[in-house]
């Protein structure tokens, strides 16, 4: 079959082109830039990229009209004050497109909402469904809670709190109920549902075995992890509180911790099993959920992660905006040092950089910066890498976005995401010499916003000497 996948470079997307590619579909991935994506090398046959963005309705022309099914899975975990009719738009145009293809099927993925409370959110995520059915062509709809997988929001948020806080204070929304579902299982649902007659206009609840509360969450969690936790209950933690509060214990952001604590406040559990007779399955535990996920990290084999999203960034989807480095009305520093050591070691350094690897250089004052970036609302490095060695165009690497990661040539682009008063970027570059050695190019630009941001350089410049004159030096050293 030919299938369409929206948000192909989403979580949920960028596992999904592997399981459909390997039941021998052909993909039509839409992406709104192609260099936020990378395809496994056995499936680039099956696999046509299509850039496009759904709030542009002229940019849709580029879906071709014999496709057989398409996957919805766009969303946003923004929090902007137009979010929801910015979603309403997308679906509108993306359904007003699909009723011009041969398509006999859509697929969506929403959120568990059958309680009448819904979150803002939640609210969007069934408002989008709605749309979609008032389309010619048989919609279904997967609607799924917490999903626990590697690289996953929730997997993540779970993990930070229970691996860093022995005693929690926490919101009374932690007696609610939820249903975890691995995303092995959300995988297997997405794909047994395609071409299924008994699935065509019809919405499905999907969530694994177990009924839990948050706080028995987080004790099994913690069980699994050989940890001893105690959690304290209170009443007084408002929704804005319980967000600060996963803001500045987790690694998400703001807007992120937000829009899933306004989500918490409902129970979300299945109320309609209907699913399990049309398609039997046996599914995994929580506890089995979690064990695959911490295989995936182990063998450092995540295939997606939320921290590479955009969609909680004010970053333009579009990184190939970026690349071309301003060169007027802005500042430098340039490092530009020999060195004698095989180029391939310095390119390893370069590539491993952030994380848990840290700096290498002055690494205290890298923590520091991202320190009071999240004291200002910024992302901080909390954020870290999907991969320890591996960078890819699109990749979230602490404050910065990746926006070229060419191996072959030996060049790195990062943009910052940090708060700023203007606009950085961090380029490294590997020149290597026909005998033997290289020379490291690498250059920090800053575009200031104003006289504020031409304050700013000025003020850190003599930090920025000494940080960044220390990395070029770390990245270079070695025995010849």
């Amino acid at each position: 079959m030919k299938v369409l996948l929206t948000g192909a470079n989403g979580y949920i997307g960028t596992r999904l082109i592997s399981f459909l590619a390997e039941q021998g579909h052909e993909i039509y991935a839409l992406v709104r830039s192609h260099l936020r994506i990378e395809l496994p090398k056995k499936f680039r046959s099956r696999v046509h990229l299509i850039e496009a963005d759904l709030l542009k309705k002229e940019s849709l022309s580029r879906i071709p009209t014999d496709i057989d099914a398409a996957y919805y899975l766009v969303h946003s975990m923004t929090y902007s004050k137009n979010f929801a009719q910015l979603e309403e738009r997308c679906a509108r145009n993306f359904i007003e497109k699909m009723n011009q293809t041969h398509a006999k099927q859509i697929i969506y993925l929403s959120g568990l909402s059958n309680e009448s409370n819904l979150s803002v959110h939640l609210s969007s995520r069934k408002n989008v469904g709605e749309i979609l059915k008032r389309g010619k062509i048989p919609v279904t709809i997967l609607m799924a809670g917490i999903i626990i997988g590697s690289g996953s929001a929730s997997f993540e948020i779970i993990r930070d709190l229970v691996e860093k806080l022995p005693v929690m204070v926490a919101p009374r929304w932690l007696n609610n109920l939820i249903q975890p579902i691995a995303i092995r299982d959300v995988l297997f649902y997405l794909t047994a549902v395609l071409n299924h007659s008994e699935c065509l206009n019809q919405e499905f609840e999907i969530g694994g075995p177990d009924v839990l509360t948050y706080k028995e969450l987080l004790l099994r969690f913690a069980t699994l992890r050989g940890l001893k936790r105690w959690i304290i209950t209170v009443p007084v933690l408002t929704p804005r509180l319980s967000s600060l509060w996963l803001f500045f214990v987790t690694s998400t952001s703001f807007e992120l911790a937000r829009s899933l604590v306004d989500s918490l406040i409902n129970n979300a559990i299945c109320k309609d099993t209907r699913i399990q007779t049309i398609l039997p399955r046996k599914l995994l535990s929580f506890e089995e959920a979690v064990r695959n996920a911490f295989a995936r990290i182990e063998e450092e084999s995540i295939p997606s992660s939320w921290r590479d999203s955009l969609s909680g960034s004010s970053l333009n989807p579009d990184l190939s905006i970026f690349i071309r480095v301003p060169s007027h009305g802005t500042f430098k520093d340039r490092q530009v040092v020999p060195f004698s050591i095989d180029p391939s070691q310095v390119r390893q350094r370069i590539w491993s950089l952030g994380g848990e690897n840290g700096w290498l250089a002055m690494n205290w004052a890298w923590a520091f910066r991202g320190f009071l970036d999240q004291m200002i609302g910024g992302i901080g490095l909390r954020r870290g890498r999907t991969n320890p060695t591996h960078l890819k165009a699109g990749d979230a690497l602490d404050f910065w976005r990746v926006l070229l990661a060419d191996e072959s040539s030996g060049r790195l682009l990062l943009y910052a995401e940090m708060k700023l008063p203007g606009e950085g970027w961090l380029e490294f570059e590997i020149k290597p010499n026909p005998k033997g050695g290289g020379t490291l190019y690498q250059t920090a630009t800053f575009r200031p916003n104003g006289v504020f941001g031409r304050f700013y350089w000025y003020l850190f410049y003599p930090f920025h000497i000494m940080i960044f004159k220390g990395l070029a030096k770390k990245l270079t050293e070695g025995k010849t």
